[in-house]
């Protein structure tokens, strides 16, 4: 386990036992995508539920929220803690990193923030309820551009169009180099390259290893061509090969 783990352990254990404690829902700040993925092994007391929530379905970035065995519903806790901030950008448009650099240049860190949705001159940014009201004060400029934000209810956030298209296919082995080729559609010899230079994310971690074993569930990106996931690993061929069906978002 790496000391980032180890840390994030450490602050999810505090926050379970003030919940078993006190009977009452806890939560942490916006987690990363590898975060989550690290909680799979997190055990829990019975006394506890762990639910993820981002402030929509479609959210990569999520806060973990700890419930009382007995509480059913965790969105009146969600719609506490998390907040949508709509911005509208005036005579020009700013993109994804430019509304990240202008927030965090606020004092804003990024744990605090959630997902920012990005269309035209419309971007939408979830925050913890504790630093919706400096963005509503201070955000007047993202880059060159003016923009002016309001709050609005999670539900009027409108969920992001996400097409994604099914693959089958077949390996020799679950490396990595022949899984990454097929699935973005690259030569072994390439997907080997581009792993070797860092390009692979693996579960959101970097991948450098050509021949780190693929399994059922994992989540590669692999920079300048998108993300996919292998949602199943079928039985063999005739001539030996696995069986694969994955998900490649457009």
């Amino acid at each position: 386990m790496t000391n980032e783990q180890t840390e994030l352990f450490r602050r999810m254990d505090d926050l379970a036992e003030r919940c078993a404690k006190k009977g009452c829902v806890t939560n942490g700040s916006f987690l990363t995508p590898a975060e989550q993925l690290w909680l799979r092994s997190f055990r829990l007391s019975d006394e506890v539920r762990l639910v993820l929530a981002g402030g929509g379905t479609e959210n990569e970035r999520r806060c973990p929220f700890f419930l009382p065995w007995y509480a059913e519903d965790e969105s009146e806790a969600v719609n506490e803690v998390i907040r949508a901030v709509h911005i509208k950008s005036y005579f020009g448009t700013a993109g994804h990193r430019d509304y990240l650099g202008a927030i965090l240049a606020l004092g804003i860190r990024r744990e605090w923030l959630g997902d920012i949705q990005v269309v035209g001159e419309d971007c939408w940014v979830f925050c913890l309820a504790s630093v919706e009201s400096t963005l509503l004060r201070e955000l007047e400029k993202v880059g060159r551009v003016s923009v002016k934000c309001e709050s609005v209810p999670l539900s009027a956030v409108p969920e992001p169009k996400i097409e994604t298209k099914e693959l089958h296919f077949t390996v020799k082995s679950l490396r990595a180099d022949a899984v990454t080729g097929e699935l973005f559609s690259l030569s072994r010899t390439a997907a080997a390259e581009k792993i070797r230079l860092g390009e692979l994310s693996l579960n959101y971690s970097v991948c450098t290893r050509v021949d780190a074993e693929i399994r059922e569930g994992d989540i590669l990106s692999l920079r300048g061509h998108g993300k996919g996931s292998v949602t199943e690993v079928g039985g063999r061929s005739k001539k030996d090969r696995l069986f694969i069906t994955a998900e490649l978002r457009k």
